[in-house]
């Protein structure tokens, strides 16, 4: 069945210069969550580092490894899998780390210190 509405459509106009002025919003205001740089989001540099963000992060790098392993150098799967889980005992923590020395460096220059050496 063909559909009855149709939605509309934003009308330019052109002016006795021809500059095309384009009409303002004419829609209800956005949601609070979804203003952008006025505020409501925070930035996701901003966020404390977190242990599920560095497993989420290991487990993408870990499954392309494997994947690698077993499609281009033709691996025997069950090794590539065992490599894989060895790998991730890794991963986690250094990528944990890794995001908390970003944050922290980050905390420290929009704090407008500089950071200590060593930490």
């Amino acid at each position: 069945m063909a559909q009855t509405k149709k939605k509309r459509r934003t009308k330019h106009r052109g002016n006795a210069a021809g500059m095309v002025e384009a009409r303002g919003r004419t829609g209800s205001a956005p949601a609070p969550a979804r203003k952008g740089a006025t505020g409501g989001r925070v930035d996701r540099r901003d966020r404390p580092p977190s242990w599920r963000s560095a497993l989420n992060r290991s487990l993408v790098a870990v499954v392309i490894f494997v994947a690698v392993l077993v499609l281009f150098l033709k691996q025997p799967l069950t090794t590539s899998l065992i490599i894989g889980v060895a790998m991730l005992f890794f991963y986690v923590p250094l990528s944990y780390a890794t995001d908390r020395w970003i944050y922290r460096r980050r905390m420290a220059k929009l704090a407008g210190v500089r950071p200590r050496k060593g930490r």
